[in-house]
């Protein structure tokens, strides 16, 4: 048997390696179906199933391929499958003090007409009502590194078959992640999430949590009063000092800002803290929290969370996430999932241990960049694999014929 040991071989091993550690206990169809889609995204860069099909190269009509794939997308919902595999891959990287960011995020589908389920979203680029999906992201990442760990992502519709609210899908996220590492961590969440009904359930679980709060919503204070948080906020006197680097659409500059904290507070029984934060913008950014850190680490727990948003704007700008062109419900949470699954493949994957690292290095080398990988470089990872795959042909190892070990005859002796 003859072994190639150029680097796209070594590419598609370290993909069929990680669909099989995705896939433990699926059937053998479906487990043939993953590995081509995590390798067609990456030779494709791209979602749309036609093209994934092409970049499999099978000796086969090219109609019957994409069949084939749409078949098993919209067979069986793989999305907490995969959700939960991958949490149990990386939970021992999260520690205490590790930023747990959850987004809610949106696809925009304005000219559809056929897709199951279409609702109504917000479109924030745009800032108007639109048409598409709604999806929940978890990436984790520490304060003081630049890597970031994707853990959780689902698409769902609020017109859906059985589904039950905004916060159940919040909640039902934070609940898998929280068990599966043992309330470690911290949870960073965006205006929105300041819900008591949130709130409450981040208490009964143990979370802690950095939140950003509108200034319009009551807390009881230490007379046991309620008072708008924007009173509060006015009366905290911000004596310390901290400098931030904030990225300017690629530039860095740093920030001075003023810090304050108030404690004593409470909503609904649950004791909280408010950081105000001074220097952003016109009007002081106010953030609550359960934890009894440093105003300073909670303004650096915060900032990470925007850190993790570029991970979103990478899917969608990298892969074409909102050209997806499936019409099934399910077919759709199957291709996001999966593409969820290639971007913890090149964030966290091929950076696990010195033999995949050394590939890593190999991959950005094919990305070609003028310039210096920047910080963020799951873009120059994916222009890698993309350059070291576009051609190359779809294979399983297990595809290949074994040697023939039986006696040969000659001719006279038959």
């Amino acid at each position: 048997m003859k072994y190639t040991t150029t680097i796209s071989e070594k590419v598609k091993h370290e993909i069929q390696r990680f669909s099989k550690r995705l896939t433990k206990d699926l059937t053998k169809p479906k487990k043939k179906f993953i590995h081509q889609m995590l390798f067609g995204i990456q030779a494709s860069r791209d979602v749309k199933l036609s093209n994934i099909a092409r970049s499999l190269e099978e000796d086969i009509r090219l109609i019957k391929t994409e069949n084939r794939l749409s078949r098993n997308a919209q067979s069986t919902d793989l999305t907490q499958t995969i959700n939960e595999n991958l949490i149990k891959e990386v939970k021992r990287k999260i520690l205490n003090d590790t930023v747990l960011a959850l987004d809610l995020s949106d696809i925009n589908k304005p000219f559809a007409k056929k897709m199951d389920y279409l609702a109504g979203v917000w479109d924030g680029s745009e800032g108007k009502p639109a048409r598409g999906y709604w999806m929940t992201q978890v990436s984790a990442a520490n304060v003081k590194d630049e890597t970031i760990i994707p853990m959780y992502q689902e698409l769902y519709s609020q017109e859906a078959d059985g589904f039950e609210s905004e916060n159940e899908q919040i909640l039902k996220a934070v609940r898998l992640i929280n068990e599966e590492t043992q309330k470690r961590g911290i949870w960073a969440l965006d205006r929105g999430a300041d819900r008591r009904i949130l709130v409450e359930e981040f208490d009964k679980l143990e979370a802690k949590f950095v939140i950003r709060i509108s200034g319009r919503r009551n807390l009881l204070n230490r007379n046991n009063q309620q008072q708008r948080v924007v009173d509060i906020a006015r009366r905290v006197r911000c004596r310390q000092h901290f400098s931030v680097a904030v990225d300017r659409e690629g530039y860095k500059e740093d920030i001075n800002v003023t810090l304050g904290k108030r404690g004593g507070l409470r909503l609904k029984g649950v004791a909280l803290s408010l950081i105000v934060v001074k220097g952003f913008g016109k009007d002081p950014m106010l953030l609550l929290t359960n934890t009894d850190k440093d105003p300073k680490n909670i303004v650096e727990i915060y900032l990470t969370r925007w850190k993790c948003e570029e991970s979103f704007r990478f899917l969608k700008h990298e892969y074409h996430l909102e050209d997806i062109r499936v019409r099934r419900y399910t077919c759709l949470r199957n291709t996001v999932v999966l593409l969820h699954a290639v971007f913890y493949f090149l964030s966290v994957y091929l950076g696990r241990k010195l033999k995949t690292n050394i590939l890593l290095k190999k991959i950005l080398e094919k990305a070609k960049r003028f310039f210096e990988v920047p910080t963020f470089k799951q873009y120059a990872i994916a222009d890698g694999i993309f350059r070291i795959l576009f051609g190359v042909k779809w294979d399983m190892d297990d595809k290949i014929p074994k040697q023939d070990h039986r006696q040969r005859l000659f001719k006279f002796a038959l």
